[in-house]
């Protein structure tokens, strides 16, 4: 199931999520992977530290999906097989913002970013299934936004798509792009999914085996 481009395949990966962005990712990055949902009430895991609720966030994941994979579905043994689950939040004035649960919230969002700036906090845990241990890590890029006019919020907001994210408003859109002054970071990690730590999480694991 997963493989580095141009080499024969020598574990397999499971992606506990159903995050398009975070499977194009993945895929990007020359792996071969099967895709499974953690399906969790992630509004009752709650942490006041950014950092701490997208780790609690990600590792609740993994533990709902390794229950999944016990009987029937569970990797075979005799191949190494990792779980990558993970989380983000946006941080705009000290505040963490998750997906917006109405219009208002995603418009007071939104607003918030307006010449400022936020932080897309990131938690990845890879959890080698075959021996149980696990190696995680954050990756916390910011955006500086310019001005965003009360016209562009209140399009996006009604179109509904562009706010069902964390923080509420899909970063990478090209709409969104006039009004990004700087990204101190990486796309791929604004996206979910920072390429560099999940390959350095992936190295380590394998390395335990």
């Amino acid at each position: 199931m997963a493989s580095i481009s141009g080499k024969s395949p020598r574990f397999k990966i499971v992606l506990g999520s159903s995050s398009p962005a975070r499977r194009e990712i993945l895929a990007d990055m020359g792996y071969e992977f099967t895709v499974m949902s953690a399906d969790i009430d992630e509004k009752a895991i709650r942490r006041e530290e950014p950092e701490q609720l997208v780790k609690a966030l990600a590792e609740a994941k993994a533990e709902a999906i390794k229950q999944k994979l016990q009987g029937d579905s569970a990797p075979d043994s005799d191949q190494p097989a990792l779980l990558i689950t993970s989380d983000q939040v946006m941080v705009s004035k000290g505040m963490i913002r998750e997906r917006p649960r109405s219009a208002q919230e995603a418009r007071e969002f939104i607003k918030g970013y307006s010449d400022d700036r936020a932080f897309a906090v990131n938690f990845v845990l890879v959890t080698n299934l075959s021996t149980g241990a696990t190696k995680g890590g954050w990756d916390i890029p910011e955006i500086k936004f310019q001005h965003i006019p009360d016209e562009f919020i209140d399009r996006v907001v009604n179109q509904g798509d562009m706010t069902c994210v964390a923080g509420g408003l899909k970063l990478t859109h090209p709409s969104v792009q006039p009004f990004i002054k700087e990204l101190v970071g990486t796309v791929d990690s604004v996206r979910g999914l920072p390429r560099e730590l999940t390959e350095k999480l992936i190295r380590e694991s394998l390395q335990e085996e």
